[in-house]
């Protein structure tokens, strides 16, 4: 332990602690821009700069150890001026369109600005100019608005070993981009949008899709349903002030009804149904000498990962389609049948926490009716932009219920928003299945927890089944190159391209850095989750009513001929461009 002063205030630290993380501690918060917890401490965006008692300047303290005796001012005159002026050199080369953007409010740099009461115009000289890069279906780049603080370039390379963009070009020019200044859409991105939950200004953004939505709804030819993932509900709420880890199922449902879906389903309902079709496949390829591992297909963006990365995995994915389209498929074929609906009039929307469902729902092989199984995504922050739009007082709303059939769900439908839920759903029907019993304890833990890697191994139908759990692309990387070097076996393996799972996609909300930084984000969502399947009177997916309906009337048996043309998939070896 090292012990030292800040602002006066006697400190104790470890040996090892930046000034930020000893001051944090203390209860003193230093600004930044630049830093964020474990992928991305480079002292960039000079914010964070203090005093220290015999140094011959201002240091950044997000790099600068602590050391025993040590004396800190984190708020003289010196450092305020050093971080006003800072501000006001990056405002001096910035895009201040703040009313029109989709930041405003939630900007890092704006808020900063308004704290430190800076002049938006006090360095007036050059300035850049860049075209947005709006070539992918699911985000778009504004470099007129970046500050070149790297967090997304950290979040590509560090936590999802992708690394298809960086910055290009040296001094006054430099810029984030692809190599060679190639698109987004010519280099193997994943689509995962964890560059936009890291950005702090609005340089980095999904593509809007909240106009397309309400033209729809306008529209009296058409009918349009709605379903939810299983994670927007766990975070939601905090784009209506609520605290992190607060379920709004119920509002969120009124609130779709209030702006005018025909149907509100629930994403649920078919994750059950994946469940259904994926723990028929597992037991196929384990008693028929399949291919194994099998690897769940649920995440679009490590399916995408997988295409380009690990082409000769493709044969390990399960070919189910994720549960969004699974719903979507079933919504055009299945229930516009029982309700005498042209499929072609209706319009399927998913409100996903995933930037990469708006790249999936393009995919080839994703039409069982003939049309597109999905006509609109629109993320967590989308739908809420929505709601606000419409004036809807969310916070406000009255409790409400799903549609039957296809909103009814289970709590293992539930807990596919978190790492090693979709695993655990999977247990819960394989190992009754398959052994023929009921199981006492449906809570298999091993597989819960923010670790990047987890791994299980159980006894079904008499044999050891070894399982695994990776969450973010890094730790899924790692994972299979050890599984192909022999140095791990597996017979069933989940992968989620966001780490923590759904509950941390793309397109959820997104929170500061000062909260990230110091909140366990991930946990609080997936505890509500947790929490609510424990509550709930059916919690495996094999009893869920709804779906025992659906096979019954229309689909036969889990991994019948109409199942597999409605429900399954291909995939393409992409490698890297």
């Amino acid at each position: 332990m090292v012990n030292l002063k800040i602002n006066g205030i006697a400190v104790t630290a470890e040996n090892g602690m930046t000034i930020l993380e000893a001051a944090r501690s203390a209860g003193i918060r230093i600004p930044t821009l630049c830093y964020l917890k474990e992928i991305n401490q480079i002292g960039a965006c000079r914010m964070c700069m203090v005093e220290v008692k015999g140094a011959r300047s201002l240091v950044a303290a997000c790099v600068y150890p602590v050391n025993e005796g040590m004396e800190v001012f984190t708020d003289t005159e010196k450092v305020i001026k050093s971080r006003k002026t800072t501000l006001e050199l990056i405002l001096s080369d910035h895009n201040k369109s703040c009313l029109s953007c989709v930041r405003s409010g939630n900007c890092e740099l704006q808020a900063l600005s308004q704290e430190y009461g800076c002049d938006a115009t006090r360095f007036i000289g050059e300035t850049s100019y860049y075209e947005k890069d709006t070539s992918t279906v699911y985000l778009q780049r504004d470099n007129t608005k970046c500050i070149l603080c790297r967090r997304c370039v950290a979040a590509c390379n560090a936590r999802q070993e992708v690394a298809v963009i960086g910055a290009n070009a040296r001094g006054f020019d430099t810029h984030i981009a692809c190599a060679f200044e190639q698109p987004l859409s010519s280099v193997p991105c994943v689509a995962c949008g964890q560059c936009i939950n890291v950005c702090p200004t609005g340089a980095l953004t999904e593509k809007d899709d909240t106009q397309a939505v309400f033209d729809a709804l306008r529209d009296p030819e058409k009918y349009v349903v709605v379903a939810p993932a299983p994670a927007v509900r766990a975070a939601l709420g905090e784009e209506f002030g609520m605290p992190i880890g607060t379920n709004v199922e119920g509002k969120m449902v009124t609130a779709m009804r209030r702006l005018g879906f025909n149907q509100v389903f629930d994403i649920n309902f078919a994750a059950d149904l994946t469940i259904m079709e994926e723990g028929t496949e597992f037991i196929q390829r384990l008693s028929e000498g399949g291919v194994l591992p099998m690897i769940t297909s649920c995440s679009p963006g490590w399916v995408k990962f997988c295409e380009h990365y690990f082409p000769e995995m493709t044969e390990n994915l399960s070919t189910c389609k994720s549960p969004m389209q699974m719903y979507g498929a079933v919504v055009k074929t299945y229930f516009a049948e029982k309700n005498g609906l042209d499929p072609k009039n209706i319009v399927v929307v998913g409100v996903m926490p995933c930037t990469a469902k708006k790249f999936e729902k393009g995919r080839a092989d994703q039409s069982a009716a003939g049309v597109p199984d999905v006509d609109y995504v629109i993320t967590t922050r989308e739908f809420a932009r929505m709601v606000k739009k419409a004036g809807i007082m969310f916070n406000a709303l009255p409790e409400g219920e799903f549609d039957a059939p296809l909103g009814i769900y289970t709590g293992a439908g539930l807990i596919f928003g978190a790492s090693g839920g979709v695993m655990e759903a999977a247990l819960r029907t394989v190992v009754e299945v398959v052994d023929k019993k009921t199981l006492e304890n449906l809570d298999f833990t091993e597989v819960r927890g923010m670790e990047g890697i987890k791994e299980a191994s159980y006894v079904v139908g008499g044999k050891e089944v070894k399982v695994a759990v990776a969450s973010g692309l890094s730790n899924a990387r790692k994972l299979l190159e050890a599984v192909k070097a022999g140095e791990r076996e597996y017979h069933f393996i989940e992968i989620m391209c966001c780490p923590g799972g759904c509950v941390n996609g793309g397109g959820q909300p997104i929170q500061p850095a000062d909260v990230m930084n110091n909140e366990d984000v991930r946990s609080l969502r997936a505890k509500v989750l947790y929490e609510a399947d424990k509550g709930l009177p059916v919690r495996k997916s094999h009893e869920n009513a709804a779906v025992q309906q659906l096979y019954t009337e229309y689909l036969g048996e889990p991994g019948s001929h109409k199942a597999h043309h409605i429900l399954h998939t291909t995939y393409v070896k992409r490698g890297r461009k």
